[in-house]
């Protein structure tokens, strides 16, 4: 009895720990296709929800409401620009070594700094026109972190430019 039970166990943990060649399937396991899911369209509608939802965080008042169409503007564009950057990344050659990737990413900060300037520039009316309150509820919405010990926040982490990513 007992060496039945101990058969019994060690045949459980063989079967248990076997390799996959000795399991019944035969077929090959195989990747699923690659199916886009998220469209140019899903996008659009993303940064519309994401525009609208940042107004609404803001809670913009009807005299503030006439300085939005700027900042609406700059988002938007970036919106574009970021998705026409990660199109041509993604028909690059592949960089020959780690000095182009470099110089690679020194070009996307500096097309994102000068796009953050011109958000920035725009931002500057409506926030003036704004309540601390609500001018406390923009970075986080934005995705900007809390001070990091002086760190500067790496434009790859906003969803302004998701689009690149």
């Amino acid at each position: 009895m007992r060496m039945t039970f101990l058969t019994t166990v060690a045949l459980g943990a063989f079967l248990a720990f076997a390799p996959p060649a000795l399991a019944d399937d035969t077929t090959p396991p195989s990747d699923p296709p690659a199916v886009e899911l998220y469209s140019p369209a899903d996008a659009q509608a993303v940064l519309d929800a994401r525009i609208i939802a940042l107004k609404t965080v803001i809670g913009l008042s009807a005299d503030q409401e006439k300085l939005w169409a700027p900042v609406e503007t700059a988002i938007r564009q970036i919106a574009v620009s970021s998705a026409a950057r990660r199109a041509e990344r993604a028909g690059a050659t592949e960089p020959a070594s780690f000095v182009d990737v470099l110089e690679r990413t020194a070009d996307a900060e500096a097309t994102r700094a000068a796009e953050l300037k011109t958000v920035a520039a725009a931002l500057k009316p409506l926030v003036a026109s704004l309540t601390p309150e609500q001018q406390r509820r923009i970075p986080a919405f934005l995705g900007l972190r809390e001070a990091n010990n002086g760190m500067p926040q790496p434009t790859a982490e906003l969803w302004l430019f998701e689009e690149e990513q």
